[in-house]
């Protein structure tokens, strides 16, 4: 077990999980996930409903498993849960469909336990323009009282799956360094979904952090043999933004996820449209697993990162971000 702060920014803890997975997570050295909590295509009041439907859900489960789970609202929190052996978990949405346009649901997911939300994700909505969209729109007024709002009350502001200007235009309107908590780097693999130079630059100027994902379509084309093109961006990222900006977002289901048709229909029930079935594996063989982030430390040591760089990789600089911005 690594006997550094290990924090994923973002990955998948989902209700169905047995606890012998949270085990092998836990053994393999990670004491902190970033979960994102409900469906972040839904919109509308439907959102609001489903997102109240899930904070209660992963109350409720985390309280049945608190000898292995442990809800973090503070950096505190987390600390005390490794020190437990716990996991420590912190709530996310992927979309601020959630709040529709009432500013105060802000302040009521916050006492709810929620500590991040994504601006947007991959279409428009009421903050500002997803990658998706077919016009490069940045932030909007609303938008704009709401990353004001965030920064007031100490929430982490999120801007995977942005625009390059929505994230832009929020890395520049926030006073309080922002996340990326999962992308890639466009400059080693173009997808529509990974983060440009410039805006990695811009995000590290202002103290923010960025967290590579562990998607396999957005970081290469190759189906196999595969494991060397994440590290590439995770070196691409440290080179551009510096060490001290780069994190571990692994944007991943935990478990094994196996090479067979009945997965292929799940995630096309989950995704719609947006999934075509030439970008499967989602995955990468060596990353597909509850044990990954033993790769993930050993690959980037076998790159060189080794010591306070490491440590600062494998959460420490997530870890700054969370204390800086939720306490």
């Amino acid at each position: 077990m690594s006997a550094m702060f290990v924090f994923d920014a973002l990955g998948e803890i989902r209700l169905t999980h047995e606890m012998d997975l949270i085990d092998e997570i836990l053994d393999s050295g990670t004491d902190a996930i970033g979960v994102t909590l409900c469906d972040p295509k839904t919109y509308g009041e439907t959102a609001y409903r489903e997102a109240l439907k899930a904070v209660l859900a992963y109350d409720r489960h985390i309280e049945h498993h608190s000898e292995r789970l442990s809800k973090a609202t503070s950096v505190e929190d987390a600390l005390r849960a490794e020190k437990d052996n716990k996991l420590a978990i912190f709530y996310q949405f992927q979309n601020a469909t959630p709040l529709q346009r009432d500013i105060e649901r802000v302040d009521l997911f916050w006492k709810l336990g929620v500590r991040s939300i994504q601006l947007t994700y991959n279409y428009q909505n009421y903050v500002g323009s997803g990658c998706r969209e077919r016009d490069n729109r940045g932030v909007s007024e609303f938008g704009r009282e709401l990353i004001a709002r965030m920064n007031a009350i100490g929430m982490v502001i999120d801007t995977s799956h942005a625009s390059m200007a929505t994230m832009a235009d929020a890395i520049e309107m926030s006073t309080q360094p922002i996340l990326v908590s999962h992308t890639g780097c466009e400059a080693v693999h173009s997808h529509i979904r990974n983060t440009t130079d410039e805006n990695f630059r811009k995000l590290a100027e202002h103290g923010g952090v960025v967290g590579i994902c562990q998607i396999r379509p957005f970081l290469t084309d190759k189906t196999t043999d595969n494991l060397s093109a994440y590290f590439d961006h995770l070196d691409h990222a440290i080179n551009v933004a510096g060490i001290d900006h780069v994190c571990i977002g692994s944007d991943r289901d935990h478990r094994v996820i196996e090479d067979n048709p009945e997965e292929i229909r799940i995630l096309q029930e989950e995704e719609g449209a947006q999934f075509q079935p030439e970008h499967w594996p989602l995955y990468i063989k060596e990353l597909n697993g509850p044990r990954r982030m033993e790769v993930v430390l050993e690959g980037l040591e076998q790159r060189g990162h080794s010591g306070s760089a490491l440590e600062k990789l494998a959460g420490g600089n997530l870890r700054r971000l969370y204390t800086e911005v939720v306490g």
